[in-house]
């Protein structure tokens, strides 16, 4: 679903927490950044549209493997910047983990913050809200900064 409620350009979905979540939320913001460019004309790099896979499917990721239940999923264009919120049932804020280049795995929020312009996670009456803002064109500049809260 795609509307323009806020003046913004938007998608969302509830996922189901199963094992295809993931690959449904990819799709869904592939797609939605498809139509923001085909459609909408919006500028949409193609590094933008797969780094935006990537956030999607980090963060979709830690909330299926940290919290049970459901999982909504929400993308936004503001400005030069698509911003992925992921909510989760549980209210534990993700910490990134101190660089190991032994550890395998649990680098998902490393990559997610390595790649965004800002990371921020906030508890929810219910849980958390995880946002991440990337940049839509490879020229804007100011990635692999985070803003967390």
């Amino acid at each position: 679903m795609v509307s323009h409620g806020d003046g913004h350009l938007r998608a969302a979905a509830a996922l189901d927490g199963q094992g295809g979540c993931i690959a449904e939320a990819r799709h869904l913001a592939a797609d939605f950044l498809s139509l923001a460019r085909s459609e909408h004309r919006i500028p949409v790099s193609q590094r933008a549209l797969e780094l935006t896979q990537l956030v999607v499917s980090e963060l979709v990721t830690n909330a299926r493997k940290y919290a049970a239940g459901p999982i909504l999923l929400d993308l936004r264009i503001a400005g030069d910047l698509v911003e992925v919120q992921v909510w989760d049932s549980n209210p534990g804020l993700p910490v990134a983990r101190v660089a190991d280049v032994s550890r395998v795995g649990q680098h998902g929020l490393e990559i997610v913050m390595a790649v965004c312009r800002s990371v921020e996670a906030v508890r929810e009456p219910v849980g958390k809200r995880v946002t991440a803002r990337l940049p839509l064109t490879d020229d804007a500049t100011g990635t692999g900064s985070t803003d967390r809260r």
